[in-house]
């Protein structure tokens, strides 16, 4: 099984350079670098189709957007299982007391919670 080599950002930026700022062609830039030609058209899609300036983030790092969603999902998580913990905390021993003393229970009063 063949490794599959992997470039840092700084290398493909490189690279994409030679083809558009430098004039190189692309087999040009390929050859000096000891990379395809196709690599290098395919990196240079890649930056120009990126307009957030975000092009070769490398794997696993995610866009400011992407991030925030991450965030916010764990913050919903955490708070349905808070919901979870104070629905069990509220419901269990007040209708313990309730049973014992004849207390109504917070529940029994207010069932939307």
């Amino acid at each position: 099984m063949k490794v599959r080599k992997q470039y840092s950002k700084e290398f493909k930026l490189d690279a994409v350079s030679l083809v558009l700022e430098q004039g190189y062609k692309r087999s040009e830039a390929a050859r000096s670098l000891g990379i395809t030609p196709d690599l290098v058209g395919r990196w240079v899609r890649e930056h120009q189709a990126d307009d957030s300036g975000q092009a070769f983030r490398g794997n696993g790092k995610l866009t400011p957007e992407q991030e925030e969603i991450k965030k916010l999902k764990a913050q919903v998580k955490r708070l349905e299982m808070e919901k979870e913990i104070l629905k069990n905390v509220w419901s269990a021993p007040i209708a313990q007391d309730e049973n014992q003393h004849g207390i109504k229970s917070f529940a029994s009063m207010y069932p939307a919670y």
